[in-house]
């Protein structure tokens, strides 16, 4: 058996969701099960180097998890040799500092794995597909929800065939973000920014475009509503400050093939339902709701014969009706299985579907998304030049 080494760049740790889903509950989560099985007796060890602004932050992180390596000089990094050199470099910074880092690092000749969005722009996340196509790094962008159970189970039910022809795709999205005044808001105070690339459609609609794109077909045209509901808003430090970007959207996406979607992502939204967000896709043969982790499914035979009649309670239990679909395997956390393909795809070549140029399409449609609710219109989605 041959143990390989895999040095990891990895940029914007000390926030929430690089530190919680990237390092712990990936790499670490890896490193704790003895490393990826490569196959043949082989194992790939990821070994991370912290990267950042703050020295206090990444080196409590270190020491906190028992890593060897951080800096706060990415150019050194990026340009260090022999043992010292990284092999992948990834950035889960915010959106506006994204860019230049990985342009850097294509310049080096690292592969690349981002968070989304990959730029503020579509220009920018093109030029970054490009420069990485050209270099012939292998390159990645993250698109967790594919890997969420419940649209596992999800897209189990169309590869099965249970819907028949897809006629729609219903997606709520969205829970109450405190302002910051009484209670501390559960999300950064840049998301409410437009200047440091925030906003719920920026944030989102890449996320809904792989989603659509992966499970019923890629989106023609988009029309969308956005809005501020929330103008006032306080800062982690208590200070209070005008929110200039979107916190709720509203979007209707045509798909290729015919069906329709639409989705509402609000940040100021109180949950009524059994998930943060959840899916109902409609079929000629039948419909399921999925979620985070549940999928339920009502066949076109099971579907009950419903009567509108307002002067009488509904005397149908609907919840009840539908039929829970079975895990049938072992989930593991979304981040750390598609960690798990793209480490697979450094190691050992082979097609990958979530590149760079997949990272563009959400941005262009979150673009167009924001270009929809400016004009109040449609707006057709064309296909990425190349």
């Amino acid at each position: 058996m041959t143990r390989r080494t895999v040095r990891i760049a990895m940029n914007g740790v000390t926030g929430r969701m690089g530190y919680r889903q990237h390092l712990v509950r990936s790499l670490l989560a890896l490193r704790e099960s003895g490393g990826l099985d490569l196959g043949g007796g082989d194992t790939l060890w990821p070994e991370p180097v912290l990267v950042g602004r703050r020295p206090d932050a990444l080196r409590a992180i270190a020491e906190r998890h028992g890593l060897a390596h951080w800096t706060t000089d990415l150019d050194a990094l990026l340009a260090a040799g022999g043992e010292d050199a990284v092999d992948i470099y990834f950035d889960a910074q915010i959106t506006s500092a994204r860019p230049d880092a990985v342009r850097r690092a294509i310049a080096a000749g690292k592969h690349v794995y981002v968070e989304k969005p990959t730029a503020p722009d579509l220009a920018g996340a093109l030029e970054l597909a490009r420069l990485a196509e050209t270099a012939g790094v292998c390159h990645g962008v993250v698109q967790d929800k594919l890997f969420l159970p419940g649209l596992r189970k999800l897209k189990r039910l169309i590869d099965g065939g249970f819907f028949g022809r897809i006629l729609s795709v219903r997606g709520e999205f969205g829970y109450w973000v405190f302002e910051g005044d009484w209670q501390a808001a559960q999300r950064p105070s840049w998301n409410y920014r437009t200047a440091d690339g925030g906003g719920i459609a920026v944030d989102m609609f890449p996320h809904w475009e792989y989603v659509l794109h992966d499970l019923f077909g890629g989106v023609t045209s988009v029309y969308a509503q956005t809005a501020t509901h929330l103008p006032d808003r306080w800062d982690e430090r208590g200070a209070p400050y005008t929110a200039t970007a979107d916190d709720a959207a509203y979007a209707v996406f045509q798909l290729r093939g015919g069906a329709v979607a639409q989705i509402n992502s609000s940040w100021a939204v109180r949950v009524m339902r059994d998930e943060l967000v959840e899916f109902q896709v409609d079929g000629v043969q039948g419909s399921a709701v999925a979620g985070l982790r549940r999928c339920r499914a009502q066949h076109r035979a099971a579907t009950p014969r419903p009567v509108w009649n307002p002067d009488l309670p509904t005397g149908e239990p609907f919840r009840e009706q539908w039929q829970e679909i079975p895990d049938n395997q072992e989930f593991d956390n979304g981040f750390k299985a598609q960690w798990e393909l793209f480490l697979r795809h450094v190691a050992l070549g082979g097609p990958y579907p979530w590149d760079l140029r997949a990272g563009a399409r959400g941005v262009q449609l979150a673009e167009l998304g924001l270009r929809s609710s400016r004009e109040g219109r449609r707006i057709a989605v064309p296909e990425l030049a190349p």
